[in-house]
């Protein structure tokens, strides 16, 4: 049970070290033309939602403020 096996504190992270880099030559990045056009997606987007939550918002404060007043 108390049995340890006679292995360097250095391998597991070696080994980590190993599969990191071997997992990071598996990534295929996206070339710049396909990053602008996401970029520019995910920022129209963002704005058309900001823009309908604003409106959403100034529609409920006037709800509220006719319904109280």
């Amino acid at each position: 049970m108390g049995e340890t096996a006679n292995i360097s504190e250095n391998t597991p992270k070696k080994s980590w070290f190993k599969g990191l880099k071997a997992e990071f030559k598996k990534i295929i990045w996206a070339d710049k033309e396909s990053l602008i056009k996401q970029t520019a997606a995910v920022v129209a987007a963002s704005v058309v939602l900001g823009i309908v939550i604003s409106i959403v918002d100034i529609v409920v404060k006037y709800g509220v403020e006719f319904l109280i007043g």
